[in-house]
């Protein structure tokens, strides 16, 4: 399969069908979802299209405009994943801090694109790990049965032997045989074995500072001068699981093609990577020319030619951000997108508003997704033999309990719910391993019990909750 159709696959889910998965893991918000699963299918028609053509079509980027807990960041994680995409989160009220740089915003680029090189080894790995496996068995038949050395190898002939030619003893077979049968069934699993393994620490290194930013800049010596300076070895003392474990990865190393490996990367990266930038509207300034709404403005023009389309310089090559999706997200409660510079506005032509959450957003919050919170403490508290049974009246109460709270507090969405769900499983948490009773009802009375002192008492649930 090509490195195209690996991430193209995917990709080809109609609009449709990406709502249906964004669906088992978000509630709601069916604006936002509609225009990511979108923006996801344009890059499957830009990639049908003439080639001439291809280069032409540009990202349709989003703006996500709501407050904080709704699922933004969610919904361009889910979408990452749902794409096999290489996805960065990056906070773009951080390139306003004390220091800032204006070529710092390519950082998100070379980071995104580390992000891809990880991913793609990490497949190339699963690729080759039944190969890897099988030489890290021959190595380690090697260490728990050394070879008797050749009579040929001596100068010696040996008569007896069934292949003279090659100085194999039949006996020696099959006694290797015999441990290869024992190593795969786990009989010689508490044997301590003696392995030497490349140091992966090894090399001196060294820090160049440059424009282009330093966290780009640290340069093992060893990849400039090559072999100058050779790979150190250790050696180890280790069970023989461990120690296959240890030499397989060191084989599978071998058998990647790195060069491979950073050529599927970087095309990954400039056809189908996605940079979420949270916190947009920390970067509008009001109109005002001093202080940190200068910085605030000078953020929005560093960031635009990245968002409009240029080449970055990383460590793996020349990056073209042209087709990287870019989906923004911010509360906007004390500006508008429309304060962002006219330059910036016109490069995410794509705004969706989403839904703030209330009760009943929650009670199907808790129990619908895959990954709901309450399926979460049940299966949890399960590993330590607590059987948790859920009445329906409690999931109520506890969504009801997050909405009043999210209403006399600062309103943080869906991430209440994280926060009333650990104040409640508490005491159950804590006493799990000790408990006779393994069987637990959360009853409506049980969560009255548990959170009333802290939904009554303001004050407290400021600091609680």
């Amino acid at each position: 399969m090509t490195v195209r159709e690996t991430y193209m696959t995917s990709s080809s889910l109609t609009p449709r069908e990406i709502v249906s998965e964004l669906d088992k893991y978000i509630i709601g918000q069916e604006g936002a979802k509609r225009a990511v699963a979108i923006a996801l299918r344009n890059r499957w028609r830009r990639q049908k299209v003439s080639e001439e053509l291809r280069e032409e079509i540009a990202p349709k980027n989003i703006i996500m405009i709501g407050p904080t807990g709704v699922g933004k960041t969610e919904i361009a994680r889910r979408l990452a994943k749902l794409d096999n995409s290489p996805f960065l989160k990056v906070e773009a009220s951080k390139f306003t801090e004390v220091g800032y740089v204006g070529r710092d915003v390519e950082s998100m680029v070379r980071d995104l694109m580390e992000l891809a090189v990880n991913m793609v080894k990490s497949e190339e790995r699963e690729h080759v790990k039944i190969k890897a496996m099988e030489i890290a068995e021959e190595k380690m038949l090697d260490i728990l049965l050394p070879r008797r050395p050749s009579k040929i190898a001596l100068g010696e002939r040996d008569e007896g032997a069934d292949h003279p030619e090659d100085g194999v003893f039949p006996a020696q077979d099959v006694t290797r045989e015999k441990m290869r049968r024992f190593l795969r069934d786990g009989k010689l699993d508490d044997r301590i074995v003696e392995i030497e393994v490349t140091d992966s620490k090894g090399g001196p290194m060294i820090e160049i500072l440059s424009a282009s930013g330093a966290e780009d800049m640290g340069v093992n010596i060893k990849e400039i001068f090559g072999n100058l300076f050779p790979k150190k070895k250790k050696t180890r003392n280790v069970k023989v699981p461990e120690a296959l474990n240890l030499l397989a990865e060191e084989e599978s190393q071998k058998l990647i093609d790195m060069e491979n490996v950073t050529r599927t990367a970087l095309e990954r990266v400039e056809q189908s990577g996605i940079i979420f930038l949270d916190e947009i509207d920390k970067i509008v300034g009001s109109e005002s020319t001093h202080g940190p709404d200068v910085s605030r403005e000078g953020v929005q023009r560093d960031l635009l030619p990245i968002v409009e389309g240029s080449t970055v310089n990383t460590k793996y090559g020349m990056i073209k951000t042209d087709h990287v999706l870019f989906i923004a997200a911010g509360a906007f409660s004390n500006s508008r997108p429309s304060d962002l510079i006219p330059e910036l506005q016109g490069r995410f032509p794509i705004r969706v508003e989403l839904d703030p959450l209330g009760k009943e957003e929650f009670i199907r919050i808790l129990t619908e997704p895959h990954n709901a919170l309450v399926r979460q403490y049940k299966e949890m508290l399960a590993t330590e033999g607590v059987e948790i049974t859920y009445e329906d009246e409690a999931v109520a109460e506890i969504a009801e309990v997050a909405a009043i709270v999210n209403d006399r507090t600062e309103n943080i969405g869906a991430r209440r719910l994280y926060t009333v769900m650990e104040t409640l499983f508490d005491e159950i948490s804590f006493d799990a391993p000790d408990m006779v009773e393994k069987k637990v009802t959360i009853s409506a009375e049980y969560v009255r019990e548990k959170l009333q002192e802290i939904v009554e008492d303001e004050d407290l649930s400021r600091y609680i909750l």
